[in-house]
C-alpha cells in the first residue's frame, strides 16, 4: 500500500498543472439551466485525452466515460450543471473566470459541483495506469441535478441499463466521508376564490386570504417534527406564492403556494400531505388541492424523462463496507487527518436520494469545498483540495475491494 500510495502521489504531483487547467477551463464554461452540453463536451475531450475506454453523450445528455469492464460497478457522480448567476451586478469579478485568492477559486460552479471533477476524472485514469481497477468497471458520470435531484442519473440507469454496485457522489464535503442527507418533497398547494372588481371586493372572495392561515400554520409546523439522531429534524418552507386574477384592479380567484419540505427518517410524502391537509381550515377545505410534483423539463438533447419530485433520505452506518473504505482510503493518504468516523452528512440534497433513497444503492460523498458556500456570491474552493481529491478517487477502488473481498 504505502508503495501505491508513493506512486499515486507522484501521478498527481506530476499532474498538478493539467488538473488545475481543465478546472479552470470547466468552470468557465457556462451551465446553467440544466445545458451542460458545452462543459460535457470539454469533459469528454479530457477523458479521451486520458485514455478512457468509452466516452459518450448519453440519451438524456450526461457525458460519460468509462474505464474497466469488471463484475463489479463503481459510478462516480458529478453534475455538472450550476444554478444562475442572480444578480449581475452583486460579482465584482467574473463569475465564470472567476478570481483566485488565497488558494480558492472564487467562481459559479467551482464548488457546487465542477470542484470534484477533475479529480474524478484523473483519478480513475491514474487508478488505471497504477494496475488498481481489478475486477471493476467504473464510470464518471457528468450529469444534471440542480433542477431536480436524480433525474439524469434516473435516465442514465435505465435507459443505458447500468446499474452500480457503488456510487461516490462528488458534492462538496470539506474533503470528509459523508453517509447520508436527509430528502425532500415538492409540492403545491391551490385555493380557488371567486373574483370580482376591487372596488367591489365585498361581492369576491379572495383567494390570498384564504391561503394566509395555512401559509401561518406551514411556519409553526416544525415545533410538531420530531428529529432523527443522525439526519437531524425535518424542515417545510414556503418559497412561493402566486396568484391569479382577471386584472391587478381585481379580487384573486386563485392562490398557489410552492412547498419545500425537507424529510428525514420515519417522514413520508403520505405524512406529508396528511401534515397539510391537517393545517387547511375545516370550512374552507373543498376549495384546496395538494399537488405533488413531476419533473418534465426537457434535457438539452430534447429528452424528457418523468421523475416525481420526491426525494427519500438515505444514510449508511459507520461500519457499512463503502463507509469503511471511504475512511480507510483518508487514512491512507492523510493519517494526521482527525476524523475517520464517517460521520459526516449533508445539509442539502444530493443525487444520493436516487442512488441510494430509491435504488438502495451503496454510497457515499467525498468531494472539495464547504456546502455552505454553494449558490452564494462568494461560492469558492480550495485549488489544492481539487488537487488532492484525485488521490481519494485513484485510491478508493483498492479499498472497496478489500472491503467487500474479491
Amino acid at each position: 500500500m504505502e508503495k501505491i500510495i508513493q506512486q499515486l502521489n507522484q501521478k498527481v504531483t506530476a499532474a498538478e498543472e493539467d488538473i488545475l487547467r481543465f478546472f479552470r477551463e470547466i468552470v468557465a464554461i457556462p451551465s446553467m439551466n440544466s445545458d451542460i452540453e458545452a462543459v460535457g463536451r470539454r469533459i469528454g475531450a479530457e477523458m479521451t485525452k486520458l485514455g478512457y475506454d468509452q466516452v459518450y453523450v448519453d440519451k438524456y445528455g450526461s457525458i460519460v466515460g468509462r474505464i474497466g469492464s469488471g463484475p463489479k460497478t463503481l459510478l462516480y457522480d458529478t453534475h455538472i450543471d450550476t444554478v444562475g448567476i442572480g444578480d449581475p451586478a452583486q460579482w465584482q469579478w467574473d463569475p465564470f473566470i472567476g478570481k483566485v485568492e488565497d488558494g480558492m477559486l472564487y467562481a459559479r460552479g467551482a464548488l457546487d459541483e465542477k470542484n470534484s471533477t477533475p479529480g474524478m476524472v484523473y483519478g480513475l485514469a491514474f487508478a488505471r495506469d497504477l494496475g488498481l481497477l481489478d475486477g471493476f468497471t467504473c464510470y464518471v458520470l457528468g450529469n444534471i441535478e440542480e433542477w431536480c435531484d436524480g433525474v439524469g442519473c434516473a435516465a442514465f440507469h435505465d435507459w443505458e441499463e447500468v446499474h452500480p454496485d457503488f456510487v461516490v457522489i462528488g458534492e462538496p464535503t470539506n474533503m470528509k466521508v459523508y453517509r447520508g442527507h436527509k430528502g425532500r418533497y415538492e409540492l403545491e398547494v391551490t385555493c380557488k376564490g371567486k373574483s370580482a372588481h376591487a372596488a367591489s371586493n365585498y361581492m369576491g372572495d379572495n383567494a390570498v386570504y384564504k391561503m394566509l392561515p395555512v401559509i401561518e400554520a406551514i411556519s409553526r409546523l416544525e415545533e410538531t417534527f420530531t428529529p432523527d439522531d443522525f439526519l437531524g429534524i425535518g424542515r417545510i418552507t414556503v418559497t412561493k406564492v402566486s396568484s391569479v386574477s382577471p386584472s391587478n384592479n381585481a379580487v384573486p380567484d386563485e392562490c398557489t403556494i410552492f412547498i419545500d419540505r425537507r424529510i428525514t427518517f420515519g417522514e413520508t410524502k403520505e405524512l406529508v400531505r396528511a401534515q397539510i391537509e391537517a393545517i387547511i381550515p375545516a370550512t374552507t377545505c373543498k376549495d384546496f388541492e395538494i399537488r405533488g410534483l413531476t419533473y418534465r423539463e426537457p434535457s438539452h438533447t430534447g429528452a424528457v424523462y418523468e421523475y416525481e419530485q420526491y426525494f427519500p433520505s438515505w444514510a449508511f452506518p459507520e461500519d457499512h463496507p463503502l463507509v469503511t473504505a471511504g475512511r480507510e482510503t483518508m487514512r491512507a493518504l492523510w493519517p494526521d487527518t482527525d476524523d475517520f468516523h464517517g460521520q459526516g452528512k449533508w445539509d442539502f440534497s444530493t443525487n444520493g436520494n436516487y442512488w441510494a433513497g430509491k435504488l438502495g444503492i451503496p454510497c457515499i460523498g467525498f468531494g472539495p469545498g464547504n456546502e455552505i458556500y454553494a449558490h452564494a456570491v462568494n461560492e469558492h474552493v480550495p485549488l489544492a483540495d481539487v488537487v488532492e481529491a484525485t488521490k481519494f478517487y485513484g485510491l478508493l477502488p483498492v479499498m472497496v475491494k478489500q472491503e467487500i473481498g474479491d
